[in-house]
């Protein structure tokens, strides 16, 4: 993919695309000397490794009472 086209499937800004690669974030693969392409496999490993998953609220309410 192009890094619109990236852009365009992780709902974010080709600048935001750009910048993960350039800070090593995102895989490509160069096809130039300044052109690349994404593969969708790396898009999809990057969510993976940067999910957040948010505990329930009676968790959130446990752990609070805990600390007390």
């Amino acid at each position: 993919m192009t890094a619109e086209e990236a852009a365009n499937y992780m709902k974010v800004s080709v600048r935001t695309i750009r910048e993960w690669v350039m800070k090593g974030k995102l895989s490509v693969v160069r096809i130039g000397k300044r052109r690349y392409r994404i593969r969708k496999a790396d898009l999809n490993q990057y969510i993976r490794e940067h999910r957040v998953r948010r505990k329930a609220p009676q968790q959130e309410d446990e752990l609070a009472a805990q600390d007390e």
